[in-house]
């Protein structure tokens, strides 16, 4: 140790010795012309202090490494090509930000088999995928959602006499070259249908909150395992615009704007075979204009990805997607393919010419899903979360138990509110059935009275009946005498 620390003061006072400095990183000028060409992928991390004692004050070394090479250096194998050794506090060096060497391998290690594990693990556990389809009733929503997984799915036909808006949603495992995905599909059935347009987007954006509270709720469990937690997050929105009309509708207008924050939404024109092609040219550009006006922000998928940077900026540069579904496969040459029959002729679905079913399919399964998984875990449910925290009165920092304290703390006072209004409604309720009790009462009163009075009644029409029935049969009693003595009469004569 005491060696180490005369070392320290010894190079501390050699700028010039191995390359050693008093200057920060950014002073030192690389003359090297070998390496000015040389690109490093420079990677942000925190060293911890290699060595530190306590003589006083805490004494920490920190290495930090560059990409100079000095004569004396290029002997050493593996040497430190910059070094600045100076005093600091384990907090400084902690904060500070270090560059990190980039180093070539002596020989296969085995990380680059990192790609292969994940696809097993793919392939082992599968790929959740959620899907949500909002539009009117009779849009074309579960024609679409069969026709992009080219699979029949039986889903049950919406009505146009809801009351409210339901949300249907329906679980599927398809299967593709050995991978699994469980595909979830939510529709909104009776959407738009009421008086009330405000609440059917309420409705949905309730259910999107409550995806993201089940989620958070399990990962603030103690135990949790979220290996084997169903997932139900809505990884994607297809929002149906009808042709019809000369842009956005006023629902279509709120529901984005109320939408967009809480989802990835991807707009599409549905049943896009019904307008020419020079009015879907108008339509989606007068689309773009109300989007952009009113402020509404939809998917845009990422164009900086170095793999399918090109491919994603032209799925952006057809948005909003014209689409064509069907369930019918019709007769071309010697195939059949799917498509809509009309009179005139045939419009294709998977035929970019005639709409852009292909790029939609390309864009969101074929290109993007993970990147979909992704946003809505990382972006959009992190937004949610950091926001419940907040509310529940966790603060940036919190870790650990006080984390989990200042939860347990938020949660006994919402339940106690819970219990207090659960006392406040049976309160109310016994009230209401003490009145209720009392107004019955009362009329079995009123009605017990009506009984005994028509009771009474009764009583006396029947004495009366009776009273006549006697004087009936005395006057029958006297008749049949009188008869009698008048026949025996005759008889003497």
């Amino acid at each position: 140790m005491l060696f180490l620390l005369c070392l320290y003061f010894y190079l501390s006072r050699q700028p010039g010795l191995f390359g050693i400095s008093r200057e920060p990183p950014s002073a030192v000028k690389h003359n090297s012309s070998a390496h000015q060409n040389t690109t490093m992928q420079l990677i942000s991390m925190a060293l911890r202090p290699m060595l530190s004692f306590s003589v006083g004050q805490h004494i920490g070394f920190q290495y930090i490494y560059s990409c100079k090479k000095t004569a004396m250096l290029d002997s050493v194998e593996n040497g430190i090509e910059y070094l600045n050794v100076r005093l600091a506090t384990p907090e400084s060096v902690l904060s500070e930000a270090t560059e990190i060497r980039c180093l070539d391998l002596k020989g296969f290690v085995g990380f680059s088999n990192l790609p292969q594990q994940l696809v097993k693990k793919i392939k082992r556990g599968g790929c959740t995928f959620n899907i949500m389809c909002v539009g009117e009733t009779g849009i074309g929503k579960s024609t679409l959602m069969e026709s992009l997984f080219n699979k029949s799915f039986d889903m049950e036909p919406c009505s146009h006499e809801l009351n409210t808006v339901e949300l249907r949603e329906r679980q599927f495992e398809v299967e593709e070259r050995d991978i699994v995905l469980k595909l979830s599909l939510v529709e909104t059935a009776g959407f738009g249908d009421q008086l009330d347009k405000e609440n059917s987007v309420r409705i949905i954006s309730d259910f999107l909150d409550r995806q993201y509270e089940m989620y958070l709720q399990e990962e603030l469990r103690v135990r949790r395992d979220m290996r084997i937690y169903q997932d139900t997050r809505i990884h994607v929105c297809i929002y149906f615009i009808s042709p019809t009309g000369h842009g956005l509708k006023a629902l279509d207008v709120y529901a984005l704007k109320m939408l967009g924050k809480k989802v990835n939404i991807v707009p599409i024109i549905a049943k896009a075979d019904t307008i020419s092609k020079d009015e879907l040219k108008r339509f989606k550009a007068k689309i773009l204009d109300e989007l952009r006006l009113n402020g509404i922000s939809v998917y845009t998928f990422p164009e900086d990805d170095a793999t399918a940077g090109e491919e994603n900026a032209t799925f952006n540069a057809v948005v909003p997607f014209a689409v064509v579904g069907s369930v019918d496969f019709v007769q071309k040459g010697d195939e059949l393919v799917r498509a809509r029959q009309y009179p005139w002729g045939i419009v294709e679905v998977e035929n970019e010419e005639h709409c852009d079913f292909l790029k939609l399919r390309a864009a969101l399964i074929r290109v993007n899903i993970a990147h979909l998984i992704d946003r809505t875990h990382s972006v959009l449910y992190e937004q949610y979360r950091s926001r419940r925290l907040r509310d529940l009165g966790v603060r940036d920092g919190d870790i650990g138990p006080g984390m989990m304290q200042a939860y347990q703390l938020r949660r006994s006072e919402l339940l106690e509110q819970v219990k207090a209004k659960e006392s406040h409604l049976r309160e109310s309720f016994v009230e209401k059935v003490r009145l209720k009790e009392q107004e019955l009462k009362v009329k079995e009163n009123e009605i017990k009275g009506k009984v005994e009075a028509l009771r009474q009644e009764h009583a006396t029409v029947m004495r009366k009946l009776d009273d006549q029935l006697k004087r009936l049969e005395k006057e029958r009693a006297d008749f049949e005498a009188a008869k009698q003595h008048f026949l025996a009469q005759k008889k003497k004569k």
